[in-house]
C-alpha cells in the first residue's frame, strides 16, 4: 500500500515536526532584456481595421505601413475625410505588399470598398493617385473594388 504524503504548507509541516524552510529566496535571472517581438505589418493592418469596414488614420496605421505619422497626413488630398484616406491606403498597401497573402485579407477588403463607395467621396481617383506616390504603388484603382 503507497504511503501518504503530506502536503500541508511549510509553515504547518514546522508546527507539525517537519522542517521548513528558514527562507525563500527568489530566482533571478541575468539574462539581458530583449526588445518585444515586433508584430507582422500585416497583422497590424488587420486589427485596426472597424467593424464598420474603415480604418482610422493614426499614428497606429501609419507605423503599420511603415510611414511616419506627419508623411501619411502631409499627403492626404485636403478634400477627403480621413476614414476614407486611411482606408484607401490600407487597400492599396495590401494590394501593393501582400498579394501573396489575398486569401488572408481579401474579404476585409471587400468590406472596406463596400464602405469607402457608401461614404460617396468625390476624390477616391486623387486619393489613389496620392496613396499610391506616399506608398511607392502603383495600384489601379479598379483593382480595389472602387
Amino acid at each position: 500500500m503507497p504511503m501518504a504524503m503530506d502536503c500541508s504548507p511549510p509553515i504547518l509541516m514546522g508546527m507539525m515536526g517537519g522542517s521548513a524552510p528558514k527562507s525563500i529566496s527568489p530566482v533571478v535571472t541575468h539574462e539581458a532584456a530583449s526588445p518585444p517581438p515586433r508584430k507582422d505589418p500585416l497583422l497590424q493592418l488587420v486589427s485596426l481595421q472597424k467593424a464598420s469596414g474603415c480604418w482610422l488614420l493614426d499614428a497606429h496605421l501609419a507605423a503599420a505601413l511603415g510611414k511616419a505619422s506627419e508623411e501619411v497626413e502631409k499627403a492626404k488630398p485636403a478634400s477627403v475625410n480621413s476614414e476614407v484616406w486611411a482606408s484607401i491606403l490600407a487597400l492599396i498597401w495590401l494590394h501593393g505588399f501582400k498579394m501573396d497573402a489575398k486569401e488572408e485579407w481579401e474579404l476585409l477588403t471587400l468590406k472596406a470598398a463596400s464602405w469607402i463607395k457608401a461614404q460617396n467621396a468625390p476624390c477616391v481617383s486623387e486619393c489613389v493617385e496620392a496613396g499610391n506616390t506616399l506608398l511607392g504603388c502603383s495600384v489601379k484603382k479598379e483593382d480595389l473594388g472602387l
